[in-house]
């Protein structure tokens, strides 16, 4: 069992449909007791479903069955509003702008049991426990490259993939803005399979190198520059493989 902190937040309104995503957030303050009085303070108009501290402790702001205020403008899988999806988890990290750091070990232990116990409830694929930079690439960073998702992922959460050798040598070169041909426009189908807001066709514009950098911060964080290297893209084909079978799976079941 876990032990939830009630600490209720006024910002939610009502659910269309039960909640099929997970978005995962970093405070981005310099504290979490900042953090926390803003998720609760009406005059804000945010919240998030659960706060994760530091040292494990998990807040928990407003019911899962509630449409809470994290997401904002956005797009994952053409769902254009998140809020309404999705169950989210801030996860207290002073973020890029106060000193971006890693997250301690008890902290990653609490959203990983908060995550299992949240998908004990919804039906939330794999596919769709995503970053609040997966759905809005064009406005926010976290959680961020120091996020482990890999470690998520390995505890049956999210998906991960480690393309081998050959398969980054046997996609080549860079792909970069100001590119065009077909490796672009396979590039962004593949980014909008997956579930970025990013159209299919057209060339490797402004669009197109925001969303690779979103996609590198989340699933290849040792590279973000918004260039799709072969490693880059062997790890889109390897998620989409994944994400596919999950698909398969979810309708066999």
């Amino acid at each position: 069992m876990i032990a939830f902190i009630d600490a209720p937040s006024p910002n939610f309104d009502a659910r269309r449909a039960p909640p099929d995503m997970l978005v995962l957030h970093y405070t981005g303050m310099q504290t979490g007791e900042a953090a926390l009085a803003r998720l609760r303070d009406p005059e804000a108009k945010v919240s998030a479903h659960y706060l994760v501290e530091e040292d494990g402790r998990i807040f928990h702001l407003v019911p899962e069955e509630r449409r809470a205020w994290h997401a904002g403008r956005g797009v994952w899988q053409g769902e254009d509003d998140c809020n309404a999806a999705s169950i989210g988890i801030e996860i207290v990290n002073p973020g890029h702008e106060f000193g971006y750091r890693d997250f301690p070990e008890a902290q990653i232990a609490a959203v990983i049991a908060l995550i299992g116990d949240i998908r004990s409830r919804w039906t939330i694929p794999d596919n769709r426990i995503i970053g609040h930079s997966d759905l809005a690439p064009d406005r926010k960073e976290d959680p961020g490259e120091r996020f482990p998702w890999k470690r998520l992922a390995e505890a049956g959460h999210g998906l991960w993939f480690e393309p081998a050798p050959e398969r980054i040598h046997a996609l080549g070169g860079l792909l970069q803005k100001g590119d065009q041909g077909i490796g672009v426009v396979v590039l962004r189908a593949g980014l909008h399979r997956l579930g970025y807001g990013l159209k299919p066709g057209g060339d490797y514009d402004a669009d197109a190198e925001t969303a690779v950098r979103a996609f590198q911060r989340h699933w290849r964080p040792s590279r973000i520059d918004g260039v799709a290297d072969g490693e880059t893209r062997a790890h889109l084909v390897g998620l989409l493989q994944l994400a596919s079978a999950e698909s398969v799976t979810g309708v066999l079941n």
